[in-house]
């Protein structure tokens, strides 16, 4: 007698009813799991605020120790600078020494050359003196000529 005063409508009550239990149920294993998962964010950005901090004071401390040895390198780079302009310095002053009594001794050996060839020629000491002069002053300009063709290109 009791299946009697079920009708169709009652059995879609039923299967609705189970329906909606069943999606309850789900939700529930859902919103359990989805608990779990947004604690477990949290611990991880709790974790963050306290571990971002020190890593960011740590880069820092990098970041200021490589400035430091980017400024001792700047002054190493600056000394070496000032020792290679000192030494150019120390070269020219030296070849400037050096140049002028090359010059003479150069002039002085050519002008003794011509002037005795001079001398063997023609028998003359005036003039043997007077070629060797005018020698000697021609390599000197010579050389003078040849030191300031170098300079621009050297």
């Amino acid at each position: 007698m009791v299946l009697a005063d079920f009708s169709v409508i009652d059995v879609l009550w039923i299967c609705l009813s189970v329906f909606l239990v069943l999606v309850a149920l789900g939700f529930t294993y859902v919103l359990v799991r989805l608990g779990g998962t947004v604690g477990r964010l949290t611990a991880l950005v709790k974790g963050l605020e306290v571990e971002v901090p020190l890593v960011i004071n740590k880069v820092g401390g990098t970041v200021d120790r490589v400035n430091t040895q980017l400024d001792k390198l700047d002054q190493v780079t600056d000394s070496a600078v000032d020792a290679a302009d000192a030494l150019d310095t120390a070269v020219r002053a030296v070849s400037m020494a050096v140049t002028r009594p090359v010059q003479k001794i150069s002039g002085l050996a050519t002008g003794v050359a011509h002037g005795a060839a001079e001398y063997k020629v023609h028998r003359d000491w005036r003039g043997a003196m007077q070629a060797g002069r005018d020698a000697a002053a021609r390599r000197e300009r010579d050389i003078a000529e040849e030191l300031e063709s170098t300079d621009g290109t050297g």
